[in-house]
C-alpha cells in the first residue's frame, strides 16, 4: 500500500510532462503539414536522381558485379 503513495504522484508528474511536450510540439509546428510529407514521399523527383539500373558498371579484374538492390522484384523499374 505504501508503494501506491509514491506511484500515483509519480504518474501524475509524468503525465503532466507528456502534456507539456505535446503542447510544445503543437506550438512549434510539428503537426502543421501532415499531408504534405505523405504526398512528397509518393511523388517523383524532377530528374535530379539517376534512374537505377540504366548504367552497368564493369567489374575490375577478378571482382564480381554487385546486384542493384532496387532490382530484386521482377516488375521493379
Amino acid at each position: 500500500m505504501d508503494v501506491i503513495y509514491a506511484l500515483i504522484p509519480g504518474m501524475i508528474f509524468l503525465g503532466l510532462i507528456m502534456v507539456g511536450v505535446l503542447i510544445w510540439a503543437v506550438k512549434s509546428g510539428q503537426y502543421d503539414d501532415l499531408e504534405g510529407d505523405a504526398q512528397r514521399l509518393l511523388m517523383e523527383e524532377g530528374g535530379n536522381r539517376k534512374k537505377r539500373g540504366k548504367q552497368q558498371r564493369k567489374p575490375a579484374d577478378g571482382q564480381a558485379v554487385k546486384k542493384d538492390p532496387g532490382k530484386n522484384w521482377p516488375d521493379a523499374e
